[in-house]
């Protein structure tokens, strides 16, 4: 688990966005976006996910995250009923949740550094669209070149028409075979 700070240059204000990467499958979840993020916010974000995930929480076995502050023995306790292990990560050392920050660098270089955001809630929209084409669209190299979760078959480019889809207003294209 951890988060994205991102300026907001209309807003001037700094938002913050929490998000879960499965190690494993490379699904990501975005859970909220906010100016704030406190104790509170960030223990009712687990509580979400966990509800989410249902009975998919018995295949989690460890939670990594940063050392952040909001993160705190009633986020830990939501976890440990859930039967999840809370770990987190020494000081100083970005290398040992590399996978989120592996997608922090993936969602800033793809659509946030590339757009400006006017808000909580356009961030919000954005990243929901651009989670939609990580897990479903987007092709992954530890995966063999599959998405996560696909949510369609995979084209052959070699043998049929393609056809294009913007995603993002155009910042990101999907591409599938055409009808």
């Amino acid at each position: 688990m951890c988060g994205i700070t991102l300026d907001c240059a209309v807003i001037l204000r700094r938002l913050y966005c929490l998000f879960v990467l499965e190690v494993g499958s490379r699904s990501v979840h975005i859970l909220e976006v906010t100016a704030h993020p406190d104790e509170p916010w960030t223990t009712q974000q687990i509580r979400n996910l966990v509800m989410d995930l249902g009975e998919r929480a018995v295949d989690f076995q460890f939670l990594i995250r940063d050392r952040a502050g909001q993160f705190t023995a009633s986020f830990g306790a939501v976890l440990a009923d859930a039967g999840i292990t809370t770990v987190r990560i020494p000081p100083r050392t970005p290398r040992a949740n590399a996978y989120a920050e592996r997608f922090v660098r993936t969602v800033r270089t793809e659509a946030t550094d590339r757009m400006l955001i006017f808000g909580e809630r356009h961030l919000r929209t954005v990243l929901a669209e651009y989670a939609r084409h990580y897990n479903g669209r987007r092709p992954h190299r530890a995966l063999r070149l599959q998405p996560p979760r696909p949510d369609h078959p995979i084209t052959d480019v070699m043998t049929a028409r393609i056809k294009r889809r913007p995603v993002l207003g155009g910042l990101i294209n999907e591409y599938e075979r055409a009808a």
